[in-house]
């Protein structure tokens, strides 16, 4: 009966973990921080799949394409305010260092150039490794469920704030 305390113990740090990586990234996507985005993938051989956004097989070209366009700027503002919203989280300890979860996102993004916002909801699915002690994502697939784009009015106006986020707050 201990043993099988400590073990449901260790898995329920382990989501724990995995909730506040997923956190994280999307902290860091909404606070234009592609170092912060970056550090929650391994190192080598990301599976990464947006769907119509794209798919890779490595965090490093979706970094590049996040500083091109997601950090983005005109006139000392960025072109595109984001805001992620994940829910439901279901997360599964399939091993000592290994997990998947599943995960469903409101999206709402503001193009302030074109004038534009878009709302998306859909549904991540993810695997996760523990690597030095620490939990990454190995796999990111986004499938998107429906999206809405509407312009903005005239009359709209679009105020930012600080923007960025300096830090991922606590690992």
């Amino acid at each position: 009966m201990t043993e099988s305390i400590v073990r449901r113990v260790a898995d329920l740090e382990a989501a724990e973990q995995i909730k506040a990586l997923k956190y994280r990234y999307w902290r860091a996507c909404d606070g234009k921080d592609p170092d912060g985005f970056s550090a929650c993938f391994v190192s080598d051989g990301a599976v990464i799949d947006y769907g119509r956004m794209g798919s890779f097989d490595d965090a490093a070209p979706m970094v590049e394409i996040f500083r091109r366009f997601a950090c983005a700027q005109v006139g000392g503002r960025y072109v595109v305010l984001d805001m992620h919203h994940g829910t439901h989280p279901v997360i599964e300890i399939t091993g000592p260092d290994s997990a998947r979860g599943r995960w469903s996102l409101q999206f709402r993004q503001l193009n302030v150039q074109a004038r534009t916002e878009t709302l998306a909801v859909g549904e991540y699915d993810d695997e996760y490794v523990r690597v030095d002690g620490r939990w990454l994502m190995s796999v990111c697939r986004f499938t998107e469920q429906w999206s809405h784009v509407r312009p903005l009015g005239a009359d709209e106006v679009v105020n930012q704030g600080r923007v960025a986020v300096s830090g991922a707050g606590p690992e």
